[in-house]
């Protein structure tokens, strides 16, 4: 098991240089569909290929998770991705940022207009003393609606109401 520490925001603006920045296209796919939030992900990254079980280690705090991911072959996502799930595609722009990487992702398709922002950190006293960057809205790392097994399957207009609250503005990008 792989411990993750991470920070999630809204996006703000489009920073300068992103469209310069190395970027893939993901695939998520959430299983069980009838779960209400389902922790366990196939996923297509470009060329490659898993599937990942991701839970809070601690509580409520999403901050830290645990996880297990799986490499898959291609034959083996695509039989996988069969299985009725809950969906949505993203670009990942990998965006450097004050010596860390900002991995920005632009949602497409239902969720077009979506734009969030993670850092991971190597250590909780990096997580806890960063300062979220001008590019950024708010930090959302706590709020479920932006965990990825409650966002998937979703439509911008589902989760309208919560931006609302922070006026959030759609993200325009290419």
């Amino acid at each position: 098991m792989e411990i993750e520490l991470e920070r999630t925001f809204l996006l703000k603006n489009i920073p300068a240089g992103l469209e310069k920045c190395k970027s893939i296209e993901i695939i998520d796919i959430y299983i069980p569909k009838s779960a209400r939030h389902p922790v366990l992900r196939i996923r297509k990254k470009g060329d490659v290929f898993e599937i990942t079980k991701k839970y809070p280690l601690v509580g409520k705090d999403s901050s830290e998770q645990g996880e297990y991911t799986i490499s898959l072959t291609k034959k083996e996502f695509e039989e996988l991705s069969e299985i009725k799930g809950k969906r949505f595609r993203k670009i990942r722009h990998f965006y450097p940022f004050d010596g860390k990487t900002a991995e920005i992702d632009i949602y497409l398709d239902n969720l077009k207009g979506l734009g969030v922002v993670d850092f991971e950190f190597s250590s909780r006293q990096e997580k806890d003393s960063f300062k979220i960057p001008d590019f950024c809205l708010v930090d959302v790392t706590q709020e479920e609606v932006f965990a990825g097994g409650l966002l998937a399957g979703k439509r911008y207009s589902d989760i309208e109401p919560f931006l609302k609250k922070y006026n959030y503005k759609k993200i325009k990008f290419k």
